[in-house]
């Protein structure tokens, strides 16, 4: 009830320094949000006395961005909001467009939009959509997994897939769009897991994806999962140090042995720096699996060298310290 209060006092104050009717549309709002009054839009009074109209969700983002610092100023008489970098128009200024810029604002909006993803309401949730796919929040590896395609070299169909590093469920999902019969989706971190969660549910995959709540590592033990938010969990390699949480760690040996994954499976793995740990030190349990594709993060030669033995190696993306790599097994 504390958060409530606070965050009701703060878009007050700042509704206060936009809005001539700033108290009676917010309390509009907030009667619209505990469901005791049913609104489309609302006219809002701005300080220059011109009017806009706009949705409630769309008047809450413009209160977020504007209490946070990422929207600039409003400028109503010419129907624009402001942003650090840019100026957009009310009438584009639709809750696609500042969902994305208040919540990845490195996303490029026309991008996201020209490749039809919605911001859609879906029973009690709004959700980002595009076809048949739906997910809570958008992220930025929603790119790379669906537009940029990164593991499309895969070759799941009516395969096992073990996902390491499966943040909130977008390889995982796109990989049983493919056609896997089973994905174990591994995820230390427990805000993204929490929302991969909600993101199996939404695209009724329950039956599919099968989502663990650990890290990965060549031994089993626990292993510290850093203080940070969703957006940056998917870069943060969880070790042993800054421990603001522990999570159980697993290996490829317990998933191999619990989910009875047989050596024709595909392994994703984009844990942030764990690849260099499983690869050099439980290589035995790398070679069960047939397809292997991962991110590296760092001098990639000695995982090479370990895994030619055995792998015919492609690079998807290469680069100096960071690259994704995709193996096949020589031999069954």
């Amino acid at each position: 009830m504390n958060d409530l209060l606070r965050g009701c006092l703060r878009y007050l104050r700042t509704g206060r320094g936009y809005f001539r009717n700033w108290f009676s549309t917010y309390l509009k709002y907030f009667l619209y949000r505990v469901s005791f009054l049913k609104v489309k839009v609302f006219k809002v009074i701005c300080k220059d006395n011109s009017v806009i109209i706009v949705t409630p969700t769309l008047y809450n983002l413009l209160l977020r961005g504007l209490s946070t610092g990422l929207i600039k100023d409003i400028k109503c008489a010419d129907k624009v909001v402001v942003f650090k970098d840019r100026i957009i128009s009310l009438q584009d200024a639709s809750v696609d467009i500042l969902e994305i810029l208040l919540y990845e604002p490195s996303i490029n909006v026309l991008e996201t939009l020209l490749r039809d993803w919605k911001y859609d309401e879906y029973y009690d949730y709004w959700v980002w959509v595009k076809g048949d796919v739906k997910f809570k929040h958008f992220h930025g590896s929603m790119f790379e997994v669906f537009e940029g395609e990164e593991y499309k070299a895969l070759n799941v169909k009516d395969r096992v897939v073990v996902d390491i590093g499966a943040y909130v469920g977008d390889s995982a999902i796109y990989f049983a769009l493919r056609g896997a019969k089973k994905i174990i989706a591994v995820e230390p971190h427990q805000g993204a897991f929490k929302e991969m969660l909600e993101n199996i549910k939404l695209n009724n995959l329950e039956n599919v994806i099968i989502p663990v709540n650990a890290g990965l590592a060549s031994k089993p033990g626990s292993t510290c999962v850093e203080d940070t938010d969703i957006t940056h969990a998917i870069h943060t390699y969880h070790k042993r140090s800054k421990c603001y949480s522990k999570v159980s760690t697993t290996t490829l040996e317990e998933l191999i042995n619990k989910y009875n994954i047989d050596r024709d499976a595909v392994l994703k793995m984009d844990c942030e720096g764990c690849e260099y740990d499983v690869i050099l030190n439980d290589y035995e349990h790398i070679k069960h699996f047939k397809e292997i594709i991962f991110e590296y993060h760092g001098d990639v030669s000695k995982l090479l060298k370990v895994l030619t033995r055995d792998y015919r190696c492609t690079f998807i993306r290469r680069g100096k310290c960071l690259g994704l790599i995709h193996c096949v097994r020589m031999s069954s």
